[in-house]
């Protein structure tokens, strides 16, 4: 049941953010209503633990780095798609958020920043772009994409 657990949670977060602006504000939102040592958030890194020990999340793994897409857009994240990944010290491809990104960023171990980013939630507004990066350890970052919105430039 997690696997379903994992999306009406995730679900139930989207259905919050449908139609709004991708800015500091959402940002705010989310690390208010979902704080990172609050029960959702805990939740939410469970059901990614149990996502990548029974399969069904990080499917894949490509330089260090386990990924997956776990919800497409249209499904239960409505025009989101879901993706978690799990990183340790490691700089990912560049890519660009072409409608933007929200992300999650839960510890596994150590002290680990997403790019700048605490544990916690953060928003990138569309057009920006980065080298998704891990200092400090080990963490599972979800993200959502509207429309599932995002172009890898081999930079």
């Amino acid at each position: 049941m997690s696997a379903e657990d994992f999306s009406v949670l995730v679900g139930s977060i989207a259905a919050r953010l449908e139609g709004v602006p991708l800015d500091d504000n959402m940002a705010e939102f989310l690390n208010r209503e979902y704080p990172a040592d609050g029960a959702d958030f805990k939740r939410l890194s469970e059901l990614c633990a149990e996502g990548e020990r029974e399969g069904w999340l990080m499917e894949r793994e490509a330089g260090g780095i386990k990924f997956g897409r776990a919800i497409k857009p249209g499904g239960p994240a409505g025009g989101f798609s879901v993706d978690v990944v799990r990183m340790k010290d490691v700089k990912g491809p560049h890519h660009v958020h072409t409608n933007g990104e929200i992300g999650a960023v839960m510890p596994l171990e150590g002290q680990p920043k997403f790019d700048a980013f605490e544990p916690g939630w953060y928003v990138y507004p569309p057009g920006s772009d980065h080298h998704p990066t891990v200092t400090g350890g080990d963490a599972y970052v979800l993200y959502l994409l509207p429309d599932g919105a995002i172009e890898f430039t081999g930079k």
